[in-house]
């Protein structure tokens, strides 16, 4: 099978169940964007070392296909393929087991430090813009409303998690001066 199907040579692409809408949809939209997230998270995995940093964004990147399935799938009586309260309580687990190793935080902490934990920051960003692409989505057609806390829990999860890599390189957080 080739890579390329020129059905989308007309400013088209096709979701679960067969329809075709165009790529400007904000169905698109979100899907792609919640791809770009998992691109943001293989370059991390690709710079770290860390087993269970790895571990955690696999396992991430995994549910991240779960969700542009989800957000590709249109049709709400088809259950297969859907974000789960599950996999939310799941990142809340991560988030919960993640802040035991941080001294609580009273000022809003400017992104960067080591070069692991400013990409996760980036990727954070990354999910900010995809949970806004989905919620926009949500105003106009029906979403699962479990993607949409996924990905809130998500960015979450990576400001803790880079938060977590800069204190075990020994950097310390950076805080917005006003």
């Amino acid at each position: 099978m080739k890579i390329y199907t020129k059905t989308g040579d007309d400013g088209t692409t096709g979701l679960q169940g067969g329809s075709r809408i165009s790529k400007s949809n904000p169905r698109i939209v979100a899907y792609g964007a919640v791809d770009e997230i998992n691109s943001s998270l293989g370059i991390i995995l690709s710079n770290t070392s860390d087993n269970d940093i790895k571990e955690l964004l696999t396992k991430i990147q995994n549910d991240l296909f779960v969700a542009g399935s989800d957000l590709s799938n249109p049709d709400m009586t088809v259950t297969k393929n859907r974000i789960t309260s599950k996999m939310v309580e799941y990142l809340e687990e991560k988030i919960d087991q993640l802040e035991k190793e941080l001294t609580p935080i009273t000022k809003f902490i400017l992104p960067g430090g080591h070069e692991i934990a400013s990409q996760v920051h980036f990727a954070r960003t990354v999910t900010r813009r995809a949970e806004t692409a989905v919620i926009t989505l949500s105003e106009k057609e029906n979403v699962n409303v479990e993607c949409k806390k996924y990905l809130n829990r998500l960015s979450d999860l990576l400001f803790v998690l880079a938060r977590m890599i800069n204190k075990r390189n020994g950097i310390t957080d950076v805080f917005w001066k006003q």
